[in-house]
């Protein structure tokens, strides 16, 4: 089987957001280097190869999963590799020799049905205008939560792109969303609708439906699925149906994040 190899440098997008968990200083009192490059960007830095691979085809209909386990810094160079196999790609996102990342990327013959999930999917309230604490109560199991609808314009391409350093040219060429403007909707339902302190997504498992475009409208409704103590962090799961337009189903994600780390209780 035939291997696929990227590099990029990366980029810690999210310095100045209100996760300080990208903070060098804040991440280096949770005994990191210093602030972790977001998920969903080294997601995006993953996602180079697929769509090499497949092309448009794979916005469109294909699946991907990727699980962080270790973090990637500003600056560091992030080596993507892709080996083929009978199922599709196997993924890995390495730097300064350590594995950081791993996961799968696919593309079926047939393009997945819409799940039923989308028609049946409640419109959740709207983000509270003041956001209560994360906890056992405001993320519990079978909690419906909305995001603040965002619209996908030309600029906020053009600055994804280059804050990925993406260098494959149909994004800008078709007017495609990038995927990982797709799965950051995961993280929005989130922080849209509770305030967190320093947190972390450690991994998601994603089926395309449509290429968004530039200037859609991008929404989402998430069903909270899981909330669970492990090692002493405190983790989330959520079911995350994204729209165009507020009812053309684009994706779907299965998103996991520790929502208060155990380092948190120091």
């Amino acid at each position: 089987m035939s291997e696929l190899s990227y590099q990029v440098a990366a980029y810690n997008t999210a310095s100045l957001s209100d996760n300080k968990i990208h903070d060098d200083a804040v991440a280096r009192r949770f005994g990191f280097r210093g602030g972790l490059v977001p998920g969903v960007d080294v997601y995006g830095y993953m996602t180079h190869l697929p769509v090499t691979r497949w092309g448009r085809a794979w916005l469109e209909q294909g699946s991907a999963e990727c699980r962080f386990m270790k973090p990637v810094y500003d600056g560091d160079i992030a080596v993507v590799g892709a080996q083929e196999t009978a199922a599709g790609l196997e993924l890995r996102v390495d730097s300064h020799g350590e594995l950081c990342a791993a996961g799968e990327a696919a593309l079926a013959k047939v393009a997945a049905p819409i799940p039923a999930a989308f028609a049946e999917a409640p419109k959740p309230p709207e983000p509270p205008a003041i956001r209560p604490p994360a906890g056992e109560m405001t993320l519990a199991p079978g909690t419906w939560l909305a995001m603040n609808p965002i619209r996908v314009t030309a600029e906020y391409l053009a600055e994804t792109l280059r804050n990925l350093r993406e260098t494959a040219p149909l994004y800008a060429a078709e007017g495609l969303v990038h995927p990982a403007i797709v799965l950051r909707t995961g993280n929005w339902v989130l922080k849209d609708n509770v305030t967190l302190g320093p947190w972390m997504h450690v991994g998601s498992r994603v089926q395309h439906f449509a290429a968004a475009r530039v200037g859609d409208e991008l929404s989402a409704r998430a069903c909270v699925t899981a909330n669970y103590e492990k090692k002493g962090h405190l983790f989330v799961d959520c079911d995350v149906l994204v729209y165009a337009n507020g009812n053309a189903p684009v994706a779907r994600i299965a998103h996991t994040s520790i929502y208060r780390p155990r380092q948190a209780d120091g």
